[in-house]
């Protein structure tokens, strides 16, 4: 596992690793000073976990995150109690106070499932990912996202009554999405079967679903074989 405290001071930082480090748990320990370095230390080493300081020079906490595709479990490290609310909407496993205890330390990473890297990378239906499509913005729950629809390099999402695109491919949201949630429909087009109304035959085996909101999705051949077996139709 990997983690990335994110710190200001040098002493307080250093001291976290060492209380992180002491916890055994994880095998490789990043560290950046600022907002800008954190954005870069998250995005290149995909952390299961962030330790994030609120007040850091250039971004906060809250603008890192807000700058992120998509947000790993939070645990804010900070002085200020002011924010504790605020912090549980982006993410947040927990929310420690200055001067933290390892015995505190340890009771906050206790609600980090211990998992293989594989099921780590999922993402669950309740997550919360940051979205962000020109100078508009939203912070989204996985499970009401309903379509995903394949843009080449990028990926339109559906959700509420907004369609922004992302910069990620179908194949790789394919991988980081739960299996019994969402389902590939065909080459161009992922599923959220939560809003699925209803599902008729098509030509050549194929099956044609209508989401709850009006969107009508091809289910190819192959895939709609896969589909009933999956959900015994």
């Amino acid at each position: 596992m990997k983690a990335i405290v994110v710190e200001d001071s040098r002493l307080a930082r250093n001291e976290l690793v060492k209380m992180v480090e002491a916890l055994g748990r994880f095998e490789h320990i990043y560290t950046a000073s600022d907002g800008d370095d954190a954005i870069i230390q998250i995005k290149e080493h995909n952390p299961e976990v962030i330790f994030l300081d609120i007040h850091l020079p250039g971004k906060n906490g809250f603008e890192v995150l807000e700058a992120l595709d998509f947000v790993p479990p939070v645990i804010f490290t900070t002085a200020f109690d002011e924010y504790a609310i605020k912090s549980f909407e982006y993410n947040a496993i927990d929310y420690l106070m200055k001067p933290i205890s390892q015995e505190r330390l340890a009771k906050a990473l206790e609600k980090l499932p211990m998992e293989s890297k594989e099921k780590q990378e999922k993402l669950s239906v309740d997550q919360q990912v940051f979205v962000r499509d020109g100078d508009k913005c939203w912070f989204v729950k996985i499970e009401d996202i309903r379509l995903f629809e394949s843009m080449g390099n990028y990926t339109r999402i559906y959700f509420e009554n907004e369609k922004p695109m992302i910069l990620k491919s179908l194949s790789y949201l394919e991988e980081i999405l739960e299996d019994k949630r969402f389902f590939r429909a065909n080459r161009q087009e992922i599923i959220n079967v939560k809003f699925v109304n209803n599902i008729a035959p098509s030509f050549n085996g194929k099956l044609k679903i209508t989401l709850i909101t009006g969107e009508e999705v091809e289910v190819s051949r192959r895939q709609s074989a896969e589909f009933k077996a999956v959900f015994g139709i």
